[in-house]
């Protein structure tokens, strides 16, 4: 079971890195290409949150592909905000995104640098991970509270 979601992760970490290297190609739809990178950090931070809260054993691999994962998609991510993206789709985006692109930038680097860390530390128990984790995730928590729409 491990393996299947390490190798899961590995697969989403890489297409998010694809993701980013074709942003600047004309097809590249920025609203499908940001859902694609949420999706893969909401499934890194679910089994994250599952190790956290026992749902799941604790794996430092699985752990440490999980924060790769988010990090990963978080670097090319504010290149899919492009004037004109806004609306359509089936976007989340606020507009305070473009009405507060310092803001925004700032709350994704924040993001990236405390998942750069939470690597850095490679968290080897559950623990260490917890702790690690949390610093990560408390950045998704302020970021949608600011920058994300509410489904209805």
């Amino acid at each position: 079971m491990r393996r299947v979601v390490l190798c899961s992760f590995l697969v989403s970490m890489t297409a998010g890195s694809s993701l980013a290297q074709e942003s600047k190609a004309p097809d590249v739809d920025p609203i499908e290409a940001r859902q694609a990178i949420m999706s893969n950090n909401g499934a890194a931070a679910k089994l994250g949150g599952q190790m956290v809260k026992g749902e799941t054993p604790f794996d430092p691999a699985a752990a440490g592909v999980a924060l790769r994962t988010m990090q990963s998609g978080s670097l090319g991510f504010g290149y899919y905000f492009p004037e004109g993206s806004d609306t359509g789709g089936d976007t989340e985006a606020a507009p305070a995104i473009w009405e507060k692109p310092e803001e925004f930038r700032s709350a994704l680097a924040k993001f990236q640098n405390d998942a750069a860390a939470a690597i850095e530390a490679k968290p080897e128990d559950l623990e260490a991970f917890k702790q690690a984790f949390s610093a990560v995730t408390a950045n998704c928590k302020s970021c949608h509270d600011e920058f994300r729409l509410e489904k209805n």
